[in-house]
């Protein structure tokens, strides 16, 4: 996670950048990324689908305006093995954070409300007194500075010690940012090989992160977990781990879903396909 989180500089963050992201729960106690379509053009009428939503920070109490899609005026056209939403009119992933700009809290939408009072003390005292102010962002969210929102959030998401589930969704939530990024970027820029290969290394990356948190969440967190019953997370850890080529849990995770008597009959679908998938890589691998 280091080389994701150096980019917490720009904030005036960068000392957060060796953390350790996640809390062992028992100390507390005592797929290769999918190759990349051809280039797909990013809408020109992007800001046609956002409006701006109006919040107020639990931190330092002022106003801000932050991007939104319109859920309604988006329709999703595919889901990705590791279930990701996929969208032609806008990459909705690139307004999921909300971040206040005056003293840099941020967290996805669903998490930013419902702060503790010593959550919000070691915020003041670690983000909010070295946060640097960022120039206004425009209409819309680039790939870079969509990142950027994410890189806060889940500096955030370490200062308030969040839950290892709040932390590893971050994480898988950056992941298919990169892939919308690297999905959209057009093969005629200069670098254009090698920024993808950097993109594609930090997308696995954060993958890894993402599997190992839901993992640890999994074993010390009650139901629903991120929003997702046992048989979703499951199947979620699974293909997680096909997806950063850890085989064996993958299989494991996966006949576990197909073997589970609460699991929906589309579940055990996605299981079994994913079963085959694992026996044709391992095939080929021999």
């Amino acid at each position: 996670m280091a080389g994701f989180l150096s980019g917490l500089s720009k904030f005036g963050l960068g000392n957060m950048k060796d953390q350790k992201l996640y809390e062992d729960p028992k100390k507390k106690e005592g797929k290769t990324p999918q190759a990349a379509a051809p280039a797909k053009p990013l809408p020109k009428n992007e800001v046609d689908f956002l409006f701006d939503k109006k919040y107020t920070c639990p931190i330092c109490e002022k106003s801000f305006i932050s991007k939104t899609v319109r859920t309604g005026k988006v329709k999703m056209k595919a889901v990705d093995l590791d279930l990701r939403p996929d969208y032609d009119e806008v990459d909705q992933i690139k307004y999921d954070v909300v971040a206040c700009p005056e003293c840099g809290y941020a967290a996805l939408a669903k998490y930013f409300d419902g702060l503790i009072k010593y959550q919000k003390d070691e915020i003041r005292a670690q983000i909010a007194v070295n946060y640097m102010k960022q120039q206004p962002y425009g209409e819309t969210y680039s790939y870079e500075v969509a990142k950027g929102r994410y890189e806060l959030a889940l500096a955030n998401a370490m200062v308030k010690k969040a839950k290892n589930s709040e932390k590893a969704y971050l994480c898988l939530k950056t992941a298919w940012l990169i892939r919308g990024w690297y999905e959209h970027m057009d093969p005629a820029e200069e670098n254009y090989e090698k920024r993808k290969e950097e993109l594609v290394a930090e997308e696995k990356d954060l993958l890894s992160s993402a599997k190992e948190g839901f993992v640890m969440a999994r074993q010390s967190e009650g139901f629903p977990i991120a929003g997702m019953d046992e048989g979703t997370l499951d199947y979620l850890i699974a293909a997680l781990a096909y997806e950063t080529e850890d085989y064996d849990v993958a299989s494991k995770m996966a006949a576990t879903i197909v073997a589970s008597r609460t699991a929906s009959s589309r579940l055990k679908d996605k299981a079994r396909d994913l079963k085959d998938m694992i026996s044709e890589k391992t095939k080929s691998e021999e």
